[in-house]
């Protein structure tokens, strides 16, 4: 069969037992049922064999023994090893086209010669223990969509073999111990989800990150530093979820996440920002999640934030807000979740005391923002470059975008 791109439907990505389904560029369906193909060819079985009986070395722990048959030259019966159709006629074979070891409680590290597995295209390694780095010759894995390295032990630096992965598009790094800053090009490439959340990145958020085409993005308990970025690239995000939580961050709410409107998960808690919260928020018309608790922020709540139809729930405790206006008052009767307590509000229960209240952090912060000239209603799809373009969604008015913005992802 021939085939250059493979498209993988899941029943659960934390989950893959014993077959997948898949379906080639031309539409045609086949399945790849482990321990069921013929023998790869002696060519690319070489390698195969090769890779993974190195693999195989270097794990020291297999406490369920699941590498217990990964013997002999036919890898495609090895357990957890998933092969297809070689995309090259001239070789009717099969090839090593997945890796599913999730869960497998399995303690190594990862070698250089998995990039002999040149047809890869899912590589899962999830909650297992894995140390150590990973190998720069995965930016060979040219067939590579999804890398889940997730809940194992793995240290260094951020991986910078998967920004050279040109078809990779789901990648999990999540609750590992990775550190340092994270590189500008990972949000530049096409990626659909990037879980870096529960590792050791600091430093500050690349501006990069508004021009990612990914839904999910998270990068929630890290020690990520200075101010959420303002470079204008909003209009290009697709964001749906984007979790900064539990970081150090400081500084205002941008006024221009109000140009986030496909958002509906948006959670900036446990941080430090300061400052009012910004009136474009409003704007963000499909948000179902909206949490700001645990922060330094003053002032009322804008009235149209609590007009927002599709939000189910609100949190904005332990801040330092003064008040807010009827319509938050209603959202308890919309069955909102409205969490508002270890504020400064007069007449509500569960309030800071007034000597805190007086010592408001941040308090002489200005968050104020330079209006545009030529406002254009929210939601409104006009948008060009230059000085004083202005961008809103009902009756607020987005700020400008500067020249030079950049409304599209980079390629």
């Amino acid at each position: 069969m021939q085939m250059q791109i493979v498209a993988f439907f899941f029943l659960s990505l934390a989950s893959l037992h014993n077959a997948i389904a898949f379906m080639g560029v031309g539409g045609g369906l086949g399945a790849w049922i482990s321990g069921q193909n013929a023998p790869p060819s002696s060519a690319s079985g070489s390698r195969e064999f090769q890779a993974l009986q190195a693999w195989k070395q270097a794990i020291t722990e297999d406490p369920k023994g699941m590498l217990s048959n990964w013997v002999g030259p036919n890898v495609c019966t090895y357990k957890g090893v998933y092969c297809s159709d070689s995309p090259d006629q001239s070789t009717p074979s099969n090839v090593v086209a997945g890796i599913d070891l999730n869960k497998a409680n399995l303690k190594g590290t990862l070698v250089k010669e998995l990039s002999l597995l040149t047809h890869l295209t899912f590589f899962h390694i999830n909650t297992n223990r894995f140390t150590g780095t990973v190998p720069d010759s995965f930016r060979d894995l040219q067939l590579l969509t999804e890398l889940d390295l997730s809940n194992n032990q793995f240290t260094g630096p951020f991986p910078t073999a998967t920004i050279f992965i040109p078809q990779l598009y789901f990648l999990d790094l999540r609750f590992n111990q990775f550190s340092g800053e994270l590189p500008d090009e990972i949000f530049q490439k096409s990626l659909d989800a990037i879980f870096l959340n529960d590792n050791q990145f600091e430093g500050d958020i690349p501006p990069s990150l508004w021009t990612s085409p990914a839904s999910v993005i998270t990068l929630a308990n890290n020690k990520l530093t200075g101010t959420i970025p303002t470079t204008f690239g909003y209009l290009s995000s697709r964001a749906k979820e984007l979790l900064l939580l539990n970081n150090k961050l400081t500084g205002c709410i941008p006024e221009t996440l109000g140009y986030l409107t496909g958002i509906e998960v948006l959670d900036l808690s446990f941080n430090s920002l300061t400052g009012h919260v910004p009136g474009s928020l409003s704007c963000l018309t499909g948000i179902e999640v909206l949490n700001v608790a645990h922060n330094q922020l003053t002032g009322e709540l804008p009235d149209l934030l609590c007009e927002l139809k599709r939000l189910a729930n609100l949190s904005v405790s332990f801040n330092f807000f003064s008040g807010f206006s009827q319509q938050c008052n209603q959202l308890p009767y919309r069955n909102v979740g409205f969490d508002f307590i270890g504020n400064c509000i007069p007449g509500q229960d569960m309030q800071r005391s007034q000597p805190e209240c007086n010592g408001v952090p941040g308090g002489d912060l200005s968050c104020l923002r330079i209006p545009g000239n030529r406002p254009v209603g929210c939601g409104t799809t006009h948008a060009t470059l230059g000085i004083g373009i202005g961008v809103g969604i009902g009756s607020y008015e987005l700020p400008p975008l500067g020249l030079g913005a950049n409304l599209g992802p980079v390629p």
